[in-house]
């Protein structure tokens, strides 16, 4: 098992790329990630053989049948900080969010697994800068979310949503949420901490309203309890 903290800044100019639709990866955030598509299983052994950095994109189309579907131009890429190989093969691995990326072009590659050119330019404050709180409507955010949490019956940690510092909640919310790819790729779009949380404040009560009418949200799937 690998445990890293590293903080090293440089990022490489061609990263490979796991699209995975509804799932987001942003700076400082952790990510874990259950490995065992044997294309995957290549592409992790490679990064962790090189500078263990993988880039995270959502398929842009809803189907998702196709080996290579369309992905969002704009993906978070993050630093394999955990590994664990598992007794049937699969890696167990947590990725530790870096920075936003862009990606230039996707490059012919002989790997079975996809490579793309990345500019990291756009999103230099994802790594030089700090988040700024100021500004952001942390009560109305926190009343919605309670509403909705309650609503919608997800298991939630309440007491500890209530401490948790508001970057680290915004980041969190964001990732584990369950909103539909097109408005995970607007929260991590967003150009900075307080228009994710607009986003994120409008996103929850558009939720919370669709539900009180009778309507349903669709799930991620995985079952995730917030905290």
């Amino acid at each position: 098992m690998l445990e890293d903290q590293s903080t090293e800044e440089t990022l490489p100019a061609r990263i490979p790329i796991f699209p995975l639709g509804g799932v987001l990866l942003l700076p400082n955030a952790r990510l874990p990630l259950n490995i065992f598509e044997p294309r995957y299983l290549d592409m992790t052994r490679d990064a962790m053989a090189g500078d263990r950095v993988i880039g995270m994109v959502q398929p842009s189309s809803q189907s998702l049948s196709t080996e290579r579907p369309a992905v969002y131009g704009i993906g978070g890429a993050g630093r394999i900080t955990a590994f664990q190989e598992t007794k049937d093969k699969r890696l167990e691995i947590t990725l530790t969010g870096l920075s936003r990326f862009a990606i230039i072009e996707e490059l012919s590659v002989t790997t079975r697994y996809r490579q793309v050119k990345a500019d990291w330019d756009r999103y230099d404050a994802d790594r030089w800068g700090e988040d700024e709180t100021a500004g952001i409507d942390r009560n109305r955010l926190m009343t919605a979310l309670k509403a909705y949490l309650e609503l919608a019956e997800i298991p939630a940690d309440w007491d500890s949503i209530v401490k948790a510092e508001t970057g680290p909640l915004i980041t969190s919310l964001a990732m584990i949420c369950p909103f539909g790819p097109a408005e995970k790729q607007a929260l991590l779009e967003a150009h900075d901490l307080f228009e994710r949380s607009r986003i994120m404040t409008a996103l929850v009560e558009m939720s919370l309203l669709h539900r009180a009418s009778g309507g349903r949200e669709d799930q991620d799937g995985d079952g995730h309890k917030i905290h």
